[in-house]
């Protein structure tokens, strides 16, 4: 849409698209009570909201953004509708796959490869450039997704010893009631919201502010895609080994604070005379090291934050709770990106990014009620 010239604002309100994933949990339930008669419960959902992945990208290939805006909106929707679904089957799988000491590295390793996703996808975009149709690159994208659909296929089934729910009451209701039982679930609830509303706004205008500035598709490969994914495996890993040392409570106060400071230092950035020789011979350098930093402490919260939220469920009803956690950690960010076109349009970039970075202090005081500082694991576990 940046290529075809759309309005700045229309393309922030495309955020609402979004919406799937901040209601998936209104049919989690299904994919917790309903085993499918092909490869399981975890990797039957999986398949089939793969397919719907694949036909919806294609889909999106065959429209023009000068003739079509409508229609875009209507694939993206479904796009995101499998995709949340997807996201349930596969949250489910890792939670019920992995050990609890595996959790936390396991999960930022898990983040890293959504990453390598969009890395991917922004890869294939940049043939753009070169005289590919967006239809090619869309169906080049879609064969792509034929990866998941082989791992799916080739991966075992995770055995857990809880009974799946049996009836409408035990699937629907008791994963709700066994949650909101718990002490301070209101908390909890309340920091899943806000801890990354600032990071998510600020990435839904990445790919304005860069175009912006001066950089081409190519660049921004090369540069956010490229720099951005090494700093991000390297928060991961860095990130996974200081959660093992520190637990997850401290973890998510220190790497909370990197988030915020890494997205102030874009307001930085554009602080920088964009005319000048010295911009003109270091801008590329400038942009590297911001993004660097920037994915380096993202690779780092979003292992912490995502851990935290998985050992909250209930292994009986993972798809469910976990759908919840993250359903309710989508819905700032969805409404408030869908204005950060007009914020940036109204207030500029730097007052725009300050405010992304400072929205993040209330999701870090919550943590004194939820996540002590000497908290360990085991008593983070399920609320306890």
């Amino acid at each position: 849409m940046t290529d075809a010239g759309v309005d700045i604002t229309t393309i922030g309100l495309f955020a609402l698209v979004g919406l799937p994933y901040t209601l998936k949990f209104v049919w989690s339930p299904l994919m917790d009570g309903f085993v499918p008669p092909f490869l399981g419960r975890r990797r039957g959902w999986t398949l089939m909201a793969q397919i719907g992945i694949m036909a919806a990208i294609a889909a999106l290939g065959q429209c023009d953004p000068d003739q079509s805006l409508w229609w875009i909106a209507v694939f993206a929707l479904g796009l995101n509708f499998f995709g949340a679904s997807q996201d349930i089957a596969l949250d489910a799988f890792r939670r019920e796959y992995l050990t609890s000491r595996e959790l936390g590295f396991g999960t930022g390793v898990w983040m890293n490869a959504w990453r390598l996703g969009t890395f991917v996808s922004v890869g294939l975009s940049v043939l753009a450039d070169f005289d590919f149709s967006w239809r090619t690159i869309f169906f080049m994208l879609t064969a792509v997704m034929g990866i998941g659909v082989l791992t799916t296929l080739l991966v075992p089934e995770p055995r857990v010893d809880e009974p799946p729910p049996v009836n409408l009451r035990e699937a629907v209701v008791d994963p709700f009631v066994e949650f909101f039982r718990r002490n301070r679930a209101g908390l909890v609830l309340l920091f899943i919201l806000l801890y990354k509303i600032g990071d998510n706004m600020a990435g839904t205008m990445t790919i304005p502010y860069v175009m912006e500035m001066g950089f081409s598709k190519a660049q921004y490969f090369v540069i956010v895609k490229g720099v951005g994914m090494f700093g991000l495996f390297a928060g991961v890993l860095v990130g996974g080994s200081v959660m093992i040392r520190l637990g997850i409570a401290k973890s998510l106060y220190i790497f909370g604070f990197l988030q915020a400071v890494s997205t102030a230092f874009f307001a930085v950035l554009n602080l920088a005379d964009h005319g000048s020789a010295f911009w003109a011979v270091y801008s590329q350098y400038l942009l590297s090291a911001v993004v660097g930093f920037e994915f380096f402490a993202t690779g780092l919260g979003q292992a912490a934050y995502a851990t935290y939220m998985a050992i909250q469920t209930n292994k009986r009803f993972t798809a469910t709770q976990y759908a919840l956690l993250t359903s309710l950690m989508g819905i700032p960010g969805v409404f408030a990106a869908a204005l950060t076109g007009y914020m940036t349009r109204f207030f500029g970039w730097n007052l725009f990014y300050l405010f992304c970075a400072l929205i993040a202090l209330p999701g870090l005081l919550l943590l004194l009620k939820i996540a002590p500082w000497k908290a360990d694991n085991e008593s983070l576990e399920q609320g306890r």
